[in-house]
């Protein structure tokens, strides 16, 4: 193992550590006593992002519940690298905020393609010239509603009711706060930033909530969060012969698919479904860009993650190239065992929360061993070719469904449209949407 992994790793292991988390949260604590100045939260807002759309629409009571100072920035769409295949983000954002907006409470109208750019103008227009939160709080949701539904007349009626920015000060407006995102550490809109730690969308403002409430923030003790997260019910059915497939995109290398993996393999025995396994290389390794700020916070957020769902995850050894490659080579002999879940499953578990160096024999044998299978037998298969034909035509299969992050789900059944999903934080969608086509009168 080189020195240059070993630190990596060191470090890794260091910023998903919660002692790491409690010093980050005192020092900023005791800043704050000393300057004597209002604890403040700063929102970013992507004009044009469906997920600012949702979140703002929190915002008024987020100011009614909590006392601190919120500030808001308008930003710009992430750059190519924190957008790594914008093609397919766009639209898949759209439909995906569509998806969840009923379940929270919240609207989200998807026509099928983003607003005219004259209308985008407009509406940031408006929003710079707003940027005071109870103001902001108040318009940001009919500006935006107007701005989806693409309502020329509208976005005109609301430009003439409340002040407007010119078009240069809007987009100076607009560069501060991409600048002062990009500062603090982040690269997408709908984030919301509080001494140090980063919240990005209506999913995980909970976690902002009950950090302000923890500081004493929190003006209404008894309210629950403003948006609950949502949780997989747990309840089985029973339906034989319902011919479901829930195909499941994981990679050994994802934080977040080391967290889904095992509440993926629950809801499917819980459900009469049949789950197919499709992993796909890491991102990185198929030539994805993912910059330092968007790992630091997929780290940090899959760590907060894990210790709600009450799983393990932080000593982490990174698997990245060479011991993804080695374990894949043993994914063949693994699937011909019938133990392909049970291999995933085990590989994820020791590199992201067992500390296990994959990458040496003794690390993979005990991956091995612990997925139910002999070393002795599967040694020979080790390092050989022909693992990376399957793992492609994974990869193409995902890509054409519209999706390219891990891990993903695709619901598939006969007279239904194939049902595609991505997140960790959507298996309750996923869930929901397998109820629902049970539910649903056969053909005979």
């Amino acid at each position: 193992m080189s020195l240059k992994r070993n630190l990596q790793n060191i470090f890794v292991r260091t910023i998903t550590s919660d002692r790491t988390r409690d010093r980050r949260r005192s020092l900023a604590r005791l800043r704050g006593k000393i300057s004597g100045k209002a604890r403040c939260v700063e929102y970013f807002h992507q004009v044009d992002d469906p997920y600012s759309h949702l979140a703002c629409q929190v915002l008024g009571e987020f100011l009614r519940r909590y006392t601190v100072e919120l500030k808001i920035h308008l930003v710009d769409a992430p750059s190519d690298n924190a957008a790594a295949d914008r093609d397919r983000l766009i639209p898949y954002a759209r439909m995906d905020a569509a998806a969840i907006a009923p379940a929270l409470g919240l609207s989200f109208t998807d026509l099928g393609e983003q607003p005219s750019p004259e209308n985008h103008r407009r509406a940031s227009e408006i929003l710079a010239a707003n940027l005071a939160p109870g103001g902001f709080s108040e318009i940001a949701p009919r500006v935006g509603a107007a701005l989806w539904a693409d309502d020329s007349d509208e976005i005109l009626n609301l430009a003439n009711e409340f002040a407007t920015a010119s078009e240069e000060e809007m987009l100076a407006d607009r560069k501060a706060g991409t600048r002062r995102r990009q500062k603090l550490g982040h690269y997408n809109g709908a984030t919301f930033y509080f001494e140090g730690e980063w919240y990005w969308g209506v999913d995980r403002l909970h976690y902002l909530e009950e950090r302000l409430r923890d500081e004493g923030l929190r003006s209404e003790s008894d309210a629950g969060p403003i948006i609950p997260p949502r949780e997989i019910s747990g309840e089985s059915i029973e339906a034989p012969d319902a011919s479901i497939v829930l195909e499941y995109f994981p990679s050994l290398r994802s934080p977040y698919s080391a967290i889904s993996t095992e509440r993926t393999y629950a809801l499917a025995q819980q459900l009469p479904v049949k789950l197919v396994l499709k992993p796909v290389l890491p991102m990185v390794m198929r030539g994805l860009p993912v910059p330092l700020s968007k790992q630091l916070y997929i780290m940090r957020d899959t760590k907060r993650e894990a210790t709600r769902q009450g799983l393990p995850f932080g000593d982490i050894f990174d698997p990245v190239g060479e011991p993804v490659e080695r374990a894949f080579s043993l994914y063949p002999f693994a699937k011909s065992q019938g133990r392909a879940a049970e291999y995933l499953a085990s590989f994820m578990t020791n590199s992201f929360a067992r500390g296990v160096d994959t990458g040496t024999n003794e690390g993979l044998r005990q991956v091995v061993i612990e997925a139910g299978l002999s070393w002795e037998e599967a040694l020979p298969h080790l390092s050989h070719p022909g693992w990376e034909k399957e793992l492609e035509a994974n990869r193409e299969e995902m890509l054409a469904a519209g999706i390219w992050g891990v891990p993903s789900y695709r619901i598939r059944s006969e007279g239904e449209p194939d049902f595609a999903i991505w997140g960790q934080d959507r298996l309750w969608l996923v869930e929901e949407e397998i109820r629902r086509r049970l539910q649903r009168p056969r053909s005979d």
